[in-house]
Protein backbone atom coordinates (compact mmCIF):
# COMPACT_ATOMS: atom_id res chain seq x y z
CA UNK A 1 0.00 0.00 0.00
CA UNK A 2 1.36 3.50 -0.81
CA UNK A 3 2.16 6.29 1.79
CA UNK A 4 1.05 9.29 0.74
CA UNK A 5 3.94 11.80 0.41
CA UNK A 6 5.10 14.23 3.12
CA UNK A 7 4.97 17.95 2.26
CA UNK A 8 8.54 19.28 2.03
CA UNK A 9 9.83 20.48 5.20
CA UNK A 10 10.35 24.32 4.90
CA UNK A 11 14.13 25.31 5.65
CA UNK A 12 14.23 27.10 9.47
CA UNK A 13 15.06 30.28 8.05
CA UNK A 14 11.65 30.29 5.84
CA UNK A 15 9.71 29.19 8.76
CA UNK A 16 11.37 32.06 11.00
CA UNK A 17 10.38 34.89 8.13
CA UNK A 18 7.08 33.69 7.58
CA UNK A 19 6.20 33.28 11.86
CA UNK A 20 7.65 36.89 12.07
CA UNK A 21 5.90 37.90 8.84
CA UNK A 22 2.54 36.20 10.36
CA UNK A 23 2.86 37.87 14.13
CA UNK A 24 3.69 41.14 12.46
CA UNK A 25 1.01 41.25 9.31
CA UNK A 26 -1.88 38.28 9.70
CA UNK A 27 -2.42 38.51 14.01
CA UNK A 28 -1.59 42.18 13.98
CA UNK A 29 -4.37 44.51 14.45
CA UNK A 30 -5.21 45.66 11.06
CA UNK A 31 -1.30 45.79 10.10
CA UNK A 32 -1.59 44.92 6.57
CA UNK A 33 -4.20 48.18 5.88
CA UNK A 34 -1.55 50.33 7.91
CA UNK A 35 1.62 49.08 5.81
CA UNK A 36 -0.68 49.53 2.22
CA UNK A 37 -1.88 52.96 3.64
CA UNK A 38 2.10 53.74 4.08
CA UNK A 39 2.72 52.83 0.57
CA UNK A 40 -0.15 54.60 -0.59
CA UNK A 41 1.04 58.28 0.90
CA UNK A 42 4.48 57.13 -0.65
CA UNK A 43 3.31 57.19 -3.85
CA UNK A 44 1.67 60.53 -3.66
CA UNK A 45 4.73 61.36 -2.06
CA UNK A 46 6.60 60.86 -5.20
CA UNK A 47 4.30 62.18 -7.63
CA UNK A 48 3.53 65.56 -5.96
CA UNK A 49 7.68 65.44 -5.62
CA UNK A 50 7.59 65.14 -9.60
CA UNK A 51 4.77 67.83 -9.98
CA UNK A 52 6.75 70.23 -7.88
CA UNK A 53 10.46 69.92 -9.64
CA UNK A 54 9.02 70.01 -12.97
CA UNK A 55 10.11 66.08 -13.86
CA UNK A 56 10.76 63.11 -12.14
CA UNK A 57 14.47 63.24 -12.84
CA UNK A 58 16.97 63.40 -9.64
CA UNK A 59 13.92 61.13 -8.09
CA UNK A 60 15.45 59.12 -5.43
CA UNK A 61 17.68 61.50 -4.32
CA UNK A 62 15.12 64.08 -2.82
CA UNK A 63 12.55 61.38 -2.20
CA UNK A 64 15.47 60.62 0.46
CA UNK A 65 16.02 63.76 1.40
CA UNK A 66 12.71 63.83 2.58
CA UNK A 67 12.64 60.69 4.34
CA UNK A 68 15.68 61.96 6.55
CA UNK A 69 13.44 65.35 7.28
CA UNK A 70 10.48 63.36 8.50
CA UNK A 71 12.20 60.76 10.45
CA UNK A 72 14.51 63.38 11.94
CA UNK A 73 11.01 65.82 13.19
CA UNK A 74 9.05 62.73 14.02
CA UNK A 75 11.33 61.32 16.06
CA UNK A 76 10.38 62.89 19.48
CA UNK A 77 6.62 62.37 18.78
CA UNK A 78 7.15 58.61 17.63
CA UNK A 79 8.96 57.83 20.62
CA UNK A 80 6.24 59.57 22.87
CA UNK A 81 3.66 57.87 20.19
CA UNK A 82 5.06 54.03 21.69
CA UNK A 83 4.52 55.29 25.09
CA UNK A 84 0.71 56.14 24.16
CA UNK A 85 0.41 53.04 22.51
CA UNK A 86 0.37 51.38 26.18
CA UNK A 87 -2.02 53.75 27.40
CA UNK A 88 -4.42 52.96 25.01
CA UNK A 89 -4.21 49.62 25.19
CA UNK A 90 -4.59 49.60 28.78
CA UNK A 91 -8.04 51.46 28.33
CA UNK A 92 -6.60 54.89 28.81
CA UNK A 93 -5.78 57.86 26.99
CA UNK A 94 -2.85 60.29 28.17
CA UNK A 95 -3.62 64.09 27.14
CA UNK A 96 -0.36 65.18 28.92
CA UNK A 97 2.32 64.03 26.98
CA UNK A 98 3.11 67.24 25.19
CA UNK A 99 3.36 69.53 28.31
CA UNK A 100 5.07 66.91 30.47
CA UNK A 101 7.63 66.71 27.15
CA UNK A 102 7.65 70.98 27.88
CA UNK A 103 8.10 70.64 31.62
CA UNK A 104 10.75 67.49 31.93
CA UNK A 105 12.27 69.31 28.93
CA UNK A 106 12.72 72.91 31.02
CA UNK A 107 13.98 71.03 34.01
CA UNK A 108 16.63 69.74 32.25
CA UNK A 109 18.08 72.86 30.69
CA UNK A 110 18.10 74.23 34.09
CA UNK A 111 20.24 71.07 35.25
CA UNK A 112 22.44 71.31 32.00
CA UNK A 113 22.61 75.33 31.91
CA UNK A 114 27.09 76.00 32.54
CA UNK A 115 26.19 79.61 33.94
CA UNK A 116 22.93 79.40 36.27
CA UNK A 117 22.58 75.43 36.51
CA UNK A 118 22.13 73.76 39.57
CA UNK A 119 24.75 71.17 38.31
CA UNK A 120 27.03 74.14 37.30
CA UNK A 121 26.43 75.44 41.04
CA UNK A 122 28.09 72.14 42.93
CA UNK A 123 31.08 72.01 40.36
CA UNK A 124 29.73 69.05 38.57
CA UNK A 125 30.25 69.24 34.60
CA UNK A 126 31.26 67.64 31.44
CA UNK A 127 29.58 64.03 30.72
CA UNK A 128 28.68 63.29 34.27
CA UNK A 129 26.56 66.36 34.50
CA UNK A 130 25.10 65.25 31.27
CA UNK A 131 24.52 61.90 32.00
CA UNK A 132 23.41 63.05 35.79
CA UNK A 133 20.85 65.11 33.93
CA UNK A 134 19.58 62.56 31.91
CA UNK A 135 19.14 60.34 34.59
CA UNK A 136 17.14 62.83 36.23
CA UNK A 137 14.68 63.63 33.48
CA UNK A 138 14.02 60.13 33.34
CA UNK A 139 13.40 59.77 37.06
CA UNK A 140 11.12 63.19 36.53
CA UNK A 141 9.11 61.44 33.87
CA UNK A 142 8.67 58.70 35.31
CA UNK A 143 7.27 60.75 38.62
CA UNK A 144 4.82 62.55 36.50
CA UNK A 145 3.63 59.44 34.37
CA UNK A 146 3.15 57.74 38.43
CA UNK A 147 1.78 60.97 39.26
CA UNK A 148 -1.74 60.19 36.76
CA UNK A 149 -1.34 56.97 37.35
CA UNK A 150 -2.47 57.02 41.22
CA UNK A 151 -4.41 59.72 40.24
CA UNK A 152 -6.44 57.76 37.78
CA UNK A 153 -6.28 54.30 40.02
CA UNK A 154 -6.29 55.30 43.40
CA UNK A 155 -8.32 58.30 42.52
CA UNK A 156 -11.21 56.85 40.32
CA UNK A 157 -10.86 59.68 38.04
CA UNK A 158 -11.15 59.16 34.31
CA UNK A 159 -7.74 59.34 32.80
CA UNK A 160 -9.72 62.10 30.15
CA UNK A 161 -10.27 63.93 33.41
CA UNK A 162 -6.90 63.55 35.00
CA UNK A 163 -4.50 63.68 32.02
CA UNK A 164 -6.35 66.83 30.71
CA UNK A 165 -5.80 68.70 34.20
CA UNK A 166 -2.56 67.56 34.97
CA UNK A 167 -1.58 68.94 30.72
CA UNK A 168 -2.93 72.60 31.78
CA UNK A 169 -0.79 72.11 35.48
CA UNK A 170 2.36 71.09 33.68
CA UNK A 171 2.32 74.06 31.08
CA UNK A 172 1.17 76.59 33.35
CA UNK A 173 3.79 75.86 36.34
CA UNK A 174 6.39 75.43 33.71
CA UNK A 175 5.91 78.98 32.14
CA UNK A 176 5.70 80.50 35.53
CA UNK A 177 9.06 79.25 36.54
CA UNK A 178 10.36 80.06 32.94
CA UNK A 179 9.41 83.65 32.60
CA UNK A 180 12.63 85.08 33.18
CA UNK A 181 14.88 82.10 32.55
CA UNK A 182 17.32 81.74 29.56
CA UNK A 183 19.37 78.57 29.43
CA UNK A 184 22.52 77.52 27.52
CA UNK A 185 22.95 73.93 26.45
CA UNK A 186 26.59 72.90 26.31
CA UNK A 187 27.78 72.66 23.36
CA UNK A 188 29.03 68.63 24.22
CA UNK A 189 25.38 67.22 25.46
CA UNK A 190 23.95 68.61 21.93
CA UNK A 191 26.31 66.22 20.26
CA UNK A 192 24.01 63.55 21.72
CA UNK A 193 21.02 64.14 18.93
CA UNK A 194 23.23 66.51 16.33
CA UNK A 195 26.31 64.70 15.99
CA UNK A 196 26.55 63.66 12.18
CA UNK A 197 27.41 60.28 11.03
CA UNK A 198 27.96 60.03 7.21
CA UNK A 199 27.11 63.70 6.72
CA UNK A 200 23.76 62.85 7.79
CA UNK A 201 22.15 63.69 11.58
CA UNK A 202 20.38 60.34 12.03
CA UNK A 203 21.10 59.88 15.77
CA UNK A 204 17.38 60.68 16.70
CA UNK A 205 16.45 58.28 13.75
CA UNK A 206 19.00 55.72 15.36
CA UNK A 207 17.13 56.23 19.07
CA UNK A 208 13.89 55.99 17.80
CA UNK A 209 14.35 52.65 15.89
CA UNK A 210 16.16 51.36 18.91
CA UNK A 211 13.10 52.12 21.50
CA UNK A 212 10.82 50.45 18.95
CA UNK A 213 12.43 47.50 19.23
CA UNK A 214 12.55 47.88 23.22
CA UNK A 215 9.43 48.35 23.15
CA UNK A 216 8.02 45.88 21.27
CA UNK A 217 9.61 43.31 22.93
CA UNK A 218 8.03 44.66 26.66
CA UNK A 219 5.00 44.36 24.77
CA UNK A 220 5.16 40.97 22.98
CA UNK A 221 7.98 39.13 25.03
CA UNK A 222 6.87 39.53 28.32
CA UNK A 223 4.02 38.95 30.84
CA UNK A 224 3.37 42.78 31.91
CA UNK A 225 2.55 42.91 28.08
CA UNK A 226 -0.03 40.24 27.90
CA UNK A 227 -1.28 42.06 31.31
CA UNK A 228 -1.79 45.11 29.84
CA UNK A 229 -4.10 43.82 27.05
CA UNK A 230 -5.79 42.25 29.26
CA UNK A 231 -6.65 44.79 31.83
CA UNK A 232 -7.55 46.50 28.15
CA UNK A 233 -9.57 43.52 27.17
CA UNK A 234 -11.63 43.14 30.21
CA UNK A 235 -10.73 45.28 33.28
CA UNK A 236 -12.85 43.14 35.46
CA UNK A 237 -11.91 39.69 34.48
CA UNK A 238 -8.46 40.78 34.37
CA UNK A 239 -9.18 41.53 38.52
CA UNK A 240 -11.08 38.20 39.26
CA UNK A 241 -8.15 36.62 37.99
CA UNK A 242 -6.29 37.64 40.56
CA UNK A 243 -4.31 40.72 38.57
CA UNK A 244 -3.34 43.60 40.20
CA UNK A 245 -4.93 46.19 37.35
CA UNK A 246 -4.20 49.30 39.82
CA UNK A 247 -0.31 48.35 39.48
CA UNK A 248 -0.51 47.38 35.55
CA UNK A 249 -2.26 51.04 35.13
CA UNK A 250 -0.01 53.41 36.96
CA UNK A 251 3.31 51.01 34.92
CA UNK A 252 1.90 52.36 31.41
CA UNK A 253 1.16 55.93 32.74
CA UNK A 254 4.79 55.86 34.09
CA UNK A 255 6.33 54.44 30.27
CA UNK A 256 4.28 57.00 28.64
CA UNK A 257 6.02 59.34 31.12
CA UNK A 258 9.66 58.31 30.32
CA UNK A 259 9.22 57.87 26.48
CA UNK A 260 8.21 61.87 27.12
CA UNK A 261 11.18 62.59 28.98
CA UNK A 262 13.56 60.52 26.11
CA UNK A 263 11.89 62.58 23.86
CA UNK A 264 12.56 65.93 26.15
CA UNK A 265 16.06 64.69 26.36
CA UNK A 266 16.67 64.10 22.67
CA UNK A 267 14.99 67.18 21.93
CA UNK A 268 16.74 69.35 23.90
CA UNK A 269 20.09 67.91 22.59
CA UNK A 270 18.90 68.81 18.97
CA UNK A 271 17.54 71.87 19.05
CA UNK A 272 19.82 73.21 21.88
CA UNK A 273 16.78 75.71 22.95
CA UNK A 274 13.24 75.33 24.09
CA UNK A 275 9.90 77.49 23.43
CA UNK A 276 8.33 76.93 26.96
CA UNK A 277 5.16 78.41 25.78
CA UNK A 278 4.88 76.36 22.48
CA UNK A 279 7.30 73.29 22.99
CA UNK A 280 5.18 69.62 22.75
CA UNK A 281 2.49 72.10 21.79
CA UNK A 282 0.26 69.13 20.08
CA UNK A 283 2.22 66.12 20.82
CA UNK A 284 -0.54 64.56 22.19
CA UNK A 285 -2.79 64.70 19.18
CA UNK A 286 0.23 63.48 16.72
CA UNK A 287 0.72 60.57 19.53
CA UNK A 288 -3.52 59.47 19.85
CA UNK A 289 -3.48 59.66 15.75
CA UNK A 290 -0.31 57.74 15.11
CA UNK A 291 -1.45 54.89 17.30
CA UNK A 292 -5.24 55.28 16.23
CA UNK A 293 -4.11 54.69 12.49
CA UNK A 294 -1.66 52.08 13.43
CA UNK A 295 -4.31 49.98 13.86
CA UNK A 296 -4.97 50.33 18.16
CA UNK A 297 -8.59 50.13 19.21
CA UNK A 298 -9.35 53.62 21.38
CA UNK A 299 -11.63 50.79 23.09
CA UNK A 300 -8.46 48.84 24.63
CA UNK A 301 -7.13 45.19 24.46
CA UNK A 302 -6.13 45.67 20.93
CA UNK A 303 -3.31 47.51 19.65
CA UNK A 304 0.75 47.41 18.17
CA UNK A 305 3.98 48.95 18.61
CA UNK A 306 4.91 48.32 14.69
CA UNK A 307 1.17 49.75 14.20
CA UNK A 308 2.25 52.94 15.93
CA UNK A 309 5.53 53.19 14.29
CA UNK A 310 4.15 53.00 10.88
CA UNK A 311 1.19 55.18 12.15
CA UNK A 312 3.46 58.26 12.98
CA UNK A 313 5.27 57.66 9.39
CA UNK A 314 1.87 58.41 7.52
CA UNK A 315 1.18 61.15 9.44
CA UNK A 316 4.69 62.39 9.37
CA UNK A 317 4.35 61.68 5.29
CA UNK A 318 0.95 63.25 5.00
CA UNK A 319 2.30 66.58 7.08
CA UNK A 320 4.84 66.32 4.22
CA UNK A 321 2.85 65.89 1.09
CA UNK A 322 0.47 68.71 2.78
CA UNK A 323 3.81 71.18 2.90
CA UNK A 324 4.85 70.44 -0.34
CA UNK A 325 1.63 71.31 -1.40
CA UNK A 326 0.88 74.85 0.19
CA UNK A 327 -1.64 73.28 2.66
CA UNK A 328 -2.36 75.93 5.29
CA UNK A 329 -1.19 74.85 9.11
CA UNK A 330 -4.36 75.04 10.08
CA UNK A 331 -5.20 72.80 8.02
CA UNK A 332 -3.55 70.38 8.45
CA UNK A 333 -4.50 69.68 11.39
CA UNK A 334 -7.93 69.63 10.11
CA UNK A 335 -6.79 66.69 8.12
CA UNK A 336 -5.09 65.04 10.95
CA UNK A 337 -8.29 65.17 13.12
CA UNK A 338 -9.99 63.43 9.50
CA UNK A 339 -7.90 60.92 9.47
CA UNK A 340 -8.48 60.07 13.30
CA UNK A 341 -12.45 59.91 12.80
CA UNK A 342 -11.84 57.81 9.56
CA UNK A 343 -9.79 55.13 11.30
CA UNK A 344 -12.05 54.78 14.39
CA UNK A 345 -14.80 54.64 12.02
CA UNK A 346 -12.89 51.64 10.29
CA UNK A 347 -12.39 50.13 13.58
CA UNK A 348 -15.53 49.93 14.76
CA UNK A 349 -16.64 48.56 11.46
CA UNK A 350 -14.42 45.88 11.58
CA UNK A 351 -15.50 45.59 14.83
CA UNK A 352 -19.09 44.70 13.86
CA UNK A 353 -17.80 42.36 11.40
CA UNK A 354 -15.98 40.49 13.40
Amino acid sequence: MNQPEKAPKRPALTEKLRGLYDRLFRRGPGLTATLLALLLMIVLQCVVIGINEGSFAGLFPKLWRSWMNILRNNAYTGIIALGMCFVIVSGGIDLSVGSMTCAIGAALMYLLDPAAGLLAAVGISGVPAYLIAILAAILIGFAFGELNGVLITYGKIPPFIVTLGTMKIFRSVTQQLTKHFNPEIPAGFKQFASAKIGGQVILPILYWILIVVVMYLLFTRTAFGKQVVAVGSNERAARYSGMNVNAVKRRVYAISGVMCAVAAVIYVARIGSMDFANAGSGYEMESIAAVVVGGTAMSGGKGSLVGAFLGMLIIGVMNNVLNMLGVPTFLCDAVRGAIIIVAVLVQRRDKAGD
